[in-house]
């Protein structure tokens, strides 16, 4: 089959539909513009869904030659929101308009002049001759657009010139007034960057050592984590020595005020997220290992070292209540993970007197993953992408995982205890961007939901439903649509885990455009649509922004 007009290629000896115009879009609506909808959006998903993430990963060089971004963590970064309004009158009318934003113009432009860029970066391949610690010292500047941050977000981040809860909390959830005061976007380092929640405009820069003199690592985890009822944000800074410090930090989203719970020595790893339960954090050292002296002089991608399958898994836990610190620590079979789900607390089963906590996340076997996130790897026009496809079916692949950490002491222990696996599941679909119920947070939840990579594209190609009791699946997936994470948006009338809709950005392989897919959270079945004039690019996460009394977060 030849390519389109459109430039968007469907050739079936790639075993797929197209995804390069996800990759490769260059398309801003800087301006809120109407989108056509059809079917039903429900009131209830009415306010603003944010999404971030690479947009172009090309720039064309004033020399006529063509700068290439080399991975895909780090394309330029651009933020898009979709502001969905219910009709007053009329509640089964749903509006939609869109806009979005590059928020990296001083590095496109930078790209476009000189055809290198100088910050650290994920895996961009460098000049060898002159370390990225010694560029990054020498070109800082303050413009917000120099800096590659678009992972996350952070609404009304406390300690960030924000006025604390003010319509919502800093990971997105409602308390009761109407505004978003501030939103950040975050990655996983100590940056963050402030973006105008309307024009999507970049105009601040802070980091981890504005909030607390003690933050000044350069690692942090791009999901924090925030109580679902205080709204207060936990997360952890890495600084390098010898020995590598990690601390756990609390932020409280009523005073704005950062306290350092816990400071601990362990080996420094690339860790994307971490886990809450009601009465802890836990921070899993998992095996993506990095060493120091090749971050600081190259990339994320040199830095870390081979997968280790010797080298145990290492769970630290940490009291958010009583000030106890790191109570407990415990070591596992070793798994490299992006994105933790949940974790909560449950009593033991052999003495109720004693807790453990359950962890649920999306488990891989190595690290290939990384690797295989070339750009090279996934466009479905490159030579080498259906070679990449058919390798990932056997190395890359994830799944969904329990472990259950047995009796964590009231007070700390010094003894190294043992982690379990419980069960893995849904590896044939290999599911990543996991999304769940926002209002079961730090509670036992039964279903997940997150895009899948069965093979049939070079990238996702599909949503999925998992039932962690009955081990069940559902999946919603159409020939050469592309979706994006899932955002569960919970019905407030609802009484059942399962009511509510599941928001995400579809790319359409047959037109190249996008739109924004709504469908039933109970069955997957489409509701509604909203048609974007254009590409939207492959993006990592988002966050809806509800109008009134429905909680999400950034889980």
């Amino acid at each position: 089959m030849s390519a389109p007009a459109n430039g968007v290629y469907c050739a079936q000896h790639y075993n797929g539909w197209p995804n390069v115009q996800g990759f490769s879009a260059d398309f801003e609506e800087r301006l809120p513009v109407e989108l056509a909808v059809s079917g039903y959006i429900p009131p209830y998903a009415a306010g603003a869904l944010y999404r971030t993430g690479p947009g172009k990963c090309q720039v064309d060089m004033e020399n006529g030659d063509k700068f290439q971004v080399s991975h895909w963590f780090d394309g330029f970064s651009e933020t898009h929101r979709f502001q969905l309004v219910a009709a007053v009158n009329d509640q089964s009318t749903m509006k939609v308009f869109y806009n979005s934003r590059f928020s990296t113009d001083y590095l496109i432009e930078k790209a476009r002049t000189t055809g290198h860029l100088s910050k650290i970066s994920f895996g961009q391949k460098r000049d060898p001759c002159k370390t990225v610690f010694q560029k990054f010292q020498s070109d800082f500047v303050p413009d917000p657009s120099s800096t590659n941050v678009g992972v996350t977000f952070s609404v009304n981040m406390p300690g960030l010139g924000s006025d604390g809860p003010n319509g919502q909390d800093s990971e997105g959830r409602w308390t009761g007034g109407s505004g978003i005061d501030s939103l950040y976007a975050k990655t996983d380092s100590c940056a963050y960057k402030r973006l105008d929640p309307e024009t999507l405009e970049p105009v601040g820069l802070a980091t981890q050592r504005d909030l607390h003199p003690e933050l000044g690592g350069p690692l942090s985890a791009s999901h924090a984590r925030s109580d679902p009822l205080t709204g207060d944000v936990y997360n952890f800074n890495l600084s390098f020595g010898q020995p590598s410090t990690y601390r756990i930090f609390h932020v409280s989203a009523s005073s704005g005020k950062t306290t350092v719970l816990a400071t601990f020595h362990g080996t420094p790893a690339y860790l994307h997220s971490l886990f809450l339960t009601e009465g802890y954090v836990v921070l899993c050292i998992w095996n993506s290992h990095i060493n120091p002296a090749k971050f600081l002089n190259g990339s994320f991608t040199q830095a870390i070292q081979p997968y280790d399958a010797s080298k145990p898994a290492m769970w630290y836990v940490v009291d958010r209540r009583n000030g106890q610190g790191l109570v407990a620590t415990y070591e596992s079979p070793p798994f490299f993970c992006f994105h933790t789900i949940n974790a909560w607390q449950e009593s033991s089963a052999d003495d109720p007197s004693n807790t453990d906590v359950i962890a649920e996340f999306v488990r891989f076997d190595n690290l290939d993953t990384l690797h295989g996130l070339y750009y090279e790897n996934m466009l479905s026009s490159s030579a080498t992408a259906k070679a990449y496809t058919e390798t990932r079916g056997k190395y890359c692949r994830s799944e969904f995982a329990r472990f259950r950490l047995p009796s964590i002491p009231s007070s700390p222990d010094q003894e190294i205890k043992t982690a379990m696996p419980e069960w893995t599941s849904c590896k044939a679909y290999s599911p990543e961007l996991p999304a769940m119920n926002p209002k079961l947070a730090t509670r036992r939840h039964r279903y997940t939901y997150a895009i899948t990579a069965s093979g049939k594209s070079t990238f996702f190609d599909g949503i999925l439903k998992f039932d962690s009791e009955t081990k069940e699946t559902l999946l919603w997936t159409h020939h050469a649509q592309s979706p994006g994470e899932p955002i569960f948006v919970p019905d407030p009338d609802g009484s059942d885990e399962d009511d509510g809709v599941l928001l995400s950005v579809v790319l359409n392989g047959y037109t190249g455009k996008s739109y924004l897919l709504c469908v039933d959270a109970r069955d997957l079945q489409e509701l509604g649509r909203a048609d974007v004039n254009g590409p939207v690019a492959f993006g990592f996460h988002g966050q809806h922004v509800p109008v009134r009394g429905v909680p999400t977060g950034d889980y």
